[in-house]
């Protein structure tokens, strides 16, 4: 039977009627911008390329009370505003009765705090005048943690021990003093250490960075004028968020959309939604979705919440980033289900099952608001790890992700080779990735024929080819929508699917699941293809003007002039898993 999440504030304070608004304005970008200048610095100061270049981290300000996210940089993952409440709430419960001024906590359990286990979270209670104030936090994915493969996104497991290192909340601070000890363990559990030492010192540095800054600011305006802007920042997105609600009409929209595998069973596992909409509150039901399975694309209950908030910020983006956002909403989550996992089941491929919650959430409303909705957006981040040693016997780990094509829109045709919806996060520059690895891009290319027919196409995917220079190395691929393409909306056609392929031994191989493998092995010379999906059309492809056609044809964008036509064909060959 599934539980009903509701967001609510434990000891929230009401909106106060007296705040200036000039002021509360002041105050809100000068909020952010203490969130975007501890973003800065640590995508300046990290040591690897998924948080520096990548910028795959965030921060923010929380409640001191309940842990609710107050502030959140621009800058920063979307999906951390909902998951580091969660975080944060878990440090609260834990010592909530014994902080003390100079504390920092560490950890990277992600039941409690949310998705994976490469995000490691720093929580560091801010104290003003004696007094707790509110909470300071920062997340960083590192780029390996332990666990069986490099990088940790292991696509094969079927527990957490077999991801990653698994650290509950621990003190790195104790009123001040640094312990050295937890250090030493986290580093003796990766295989960069030095990669350990530079990312957790640039994450402690913008806490500190954070600290400064709130200092000045309350020095400035005091206590209480900074408390009741806080206060009123969530009322106004409680507000806000209603009002946008109340607008759509009532009904129950439904949408259902499956992941390709778990990465051990080649069996579908269908994510379902039902929405219900009265007034100006709406629930979202995922009650008919698969229960909790072996493979890693499991997902906390944390982490669920966190990726509604994603999607509903996409529909509404005028509702302020904070807490409030859910207020009006109901998440009904089966129990220990796939969207409601509990230690020890494995979570590392966390981002493939938040794409296609935010997916469903896009299919459904579509039929509620189909002006503010988007097709469905490629829906994998296509996690690579190629790995191996030097000549000197170093190890180095090439992890990385690749973008795909954004569905079509009410007003324009999908953007092309775009990143994930859940995240501002870039796909790190080919030229990093050569200078850091022994690898060579021979191909990075848009995909010809892969975005979803409709009156606004929806964007195209990519071509990745990686040559390796080295004289061996392993790999391994975590994908999806190798099976189930990214859907249209409004009448809008399926972009195509993805395709992996990696040649070795003289001969092309594709993953017996379709966009999962380890126990890739790779010579020098050798290869790995990736095709990445487009987005879904939006509106039906025989209300495109024939300008636009002709366009695409131009552009090399699509190989036929009947844009249904490309759109099936793509859908065959990439089923079939033919070059």
């Amino acid at each position: 039977m599934g539980t009903r999440t509701k967001k609510t504030a434990p000891g929230q304070r009401s909106s106060p009627a007296g705040i200036d608004p000039v002021t509360l304005a002041v105050l809100n970008g000068r909020l952010e911008q203490i969130a975007d200048e501890m973003d800065a610095t640590l995508f300046r100061a990290a040591f690897n390329p998924i948080i520096a270049e990548a910028h795959d981290a965030s921060h923010g300000l929380y409640d001191a009370r309940s842990g609710e996210t107050l502030v959140q940089g621009k800058n920063g993952l979307p999906i951390f505003v909902g998951a580091m409440s969660f975080a944060v709430r878990a440090v609260i419960e834990r010592f909530g009765k014994d902080f003390a001024e100079g504390d920092v906590f560490i950890f990277n359990d992600a039941y409690e705090g949310g998705t994976h286990f490469n995000d490691f979270k720093l929580v560091r209670p801010f104290f003003r005048n004696g007094q707790l104030f509110c909470h300071l936090a920062s997340v960083g994915h590192w780029h390996d943690v332990g666990g069986n493969v490099p990088g940790n996104y292991n696509p094969v497991a079927t527990e957490c021990f077999q991801e990653a290192f698994y650290m509950p909340p621990v003190r790195l601070y104790a009123a001040g003093t640094f312990r050295p000890d937890i250090l030493a363990i986290l580093q003796a559990n990766s295989r960069l250490p030095i990669s350990v030492y530079g990312d957790l010192n640039g994450q402690v540095n913008a806490l500190e960075l954070g600290a400064r800054r709130l200092h000045e600011l309350l020095d400035q305006y005091g206590e209480t004028t900074v408390l009741e802007a806080f206060a009123e920042l969530r009322a106004r997105a409680v507000t806000l968020m209603r009002e946008n609600i109340a607008a759509l009409p009532d009904g129950h929209y439904s949408c259902d959309d499956c992941l390709d595998n778990d990465g051990s069973n080649d069996t579908p596992l269908p994510i379902a939604l039902d929405i219900v909409k009265k007034g100006s509150r709406m629930t979202l039901d995922f009650s008919r979705s698969a229960p909790a399975c072996a493979g890693p694309v499991n997902i906390s209950r944390a982490t669920t919440v966190a990726a509604c908030y994603v999607a509903l910020k996409h529909l509404f983006p005028d509702v302020p980033a904070n807490a409030g956002v859910l207020d009006p909403i109901e998440v009904v989550i089966p129990d220990r289900s796939l969207l409601d996992a509990r230690a020890p089941r494995p979570v590392g491929g966390y981002t493939e099952t938040i794409l296609r919650i935010i997916d469903v959430i896009f299919g459904a409303l579509a039929k509620a608001a189909p002006e503010r909705v988007n097709g469905m957006a490629y829906g994998t981040i296509n996690a690579l790890s190629i790995a191996g040693h030097r000549s000197d016997g170093r190890r180095w780990v090439m992890f990385s992700f690749f973008g795909g094509g954004h569905g079509g829109n009410p007003v324009s045709d999908g953007l092309n080779h775009g990143n994930a919806p859940i995240s501002t996060a870039t796909i790190p520059p080919l030229e990093i990735l050569e200078a850091a690895y022994p690898v060579a891009f021979t191909q990075w290319s848009l995909r010809p024929d892969s975005g979803g027919a409709g009156r606004h196409r929806g964007g195209l995917g990519a071509i990745y080819e990686i040559e390796l220079l080295a004289t061996a190395a392993s790999a391994f691929f975590f994908g999806e929508r190798s099976r189930f393409a990214p859907q249209g909306v409004v009448g809008g056609g399926p972009a195509a699917l993805n395709r992996f392929s990696f040649h070795s031994e003289g001969a092309w191989h594709t993953p017996p699941l379709g966009s999962k493998m380890v126990g890739i092995t790779l010579k020098q010379g050798d290869r790995i293809r990736l095709e990445t999906p487009g987005g879904g059309g939006y509106g039906p492809a025989a209300e495109r003007s024939r300008a636009a056609r002709a366009e695409d044809i131009r552009l090399g964008y699509t190989s036929a002039r009947e844009g249904t036509k490309s759109s099936r064909k793509n859908g065959r060959t990439a089923k079939a898993g033919t070059r």
